[in-house]
């Protein structure tokens, strides 16, 4: 298996909010089915790139990918944008879930995924996962609220802004217990 390789911050960044800017750009012109037809196959061009340039596929990615396509599909399918709409909720629940059972096992995902480049304590893993469990459960709630009460523009502009600034304020909230949590540097020398 080949090492895989990194991408500039900058092109990771278009590569995971393009799609998402896209969809919101089309869905400003159009509908939201043409958005979607557009949406499902870009998102899938780009986690092919992702793929060509690293690779590898980051497994959050590539679940999105999936249920954009399973969410995105049945919207074209059925002409109807409930599943859309849907897709973060479940998207969020599935990562919400998986955290916590992995939590249950006594495991980290987390740690997993990012615990080469993020150093922390066993106790700071199971905190910072804990939190971000709750954190996706949140999210699908708030989706949930957001898309049965509002109109679908305020969902679509929701969904492009509202979303990742939540996730962005949240991140900036986790930085002290990161550095709380982050062990002595040992290995000096």
């Amino acid at each position: 298996m080949t090492n895989p390789r990194h991408i500039h911050p900058i092109l990771r960044l278009v590569l995971e909010v393009g799609p998402l800017a896209v969809f919101f750009i089309t869905y400003t012109r159009s509908d939201i089915f043409t958005a979607t037809a557009v949406f499902v196959p870009l998102i899938l061009v780009t986690l092919a790139i992702s793929w060509r340039l690293t690779r590898r596929l980051p497994k959050m990615a590539a679940v999105t990918a999936i249920m954009v396509t399973v969410f995105g599909g049945l919207t074209l399918w059925l002409q109807d944008a409930t599943f859309i709409k849907m897709k973060p909720t479940i998207v969020n629940l599935i990562f919400a879930g998986a955290l916590g059972w992995g939590l249950l096992r006594g495991r980290s995902y987390l740690k997993d995924l990012m615990g080469e480049t993020m150093p922390l304590t066993d106790e700071g893993w199971r905190i910072f996962t804990g939190r971000w469990a709750l954190f996706f459960l949140a999210m699908a709630l708030v989706n949930e609220v957001v898309w049965r009460s509002l109109t679908e523009s305020d969902w679509v502009t929701f969904k492009t802004f509202g979303s990742p600034v939540l996730t962005f304020a949240f991140v900036m909230t986790q930085f002290s217990l990161l550095k709380r949590h982050t062990p002595p540097d040992d290995a000096k020398g």
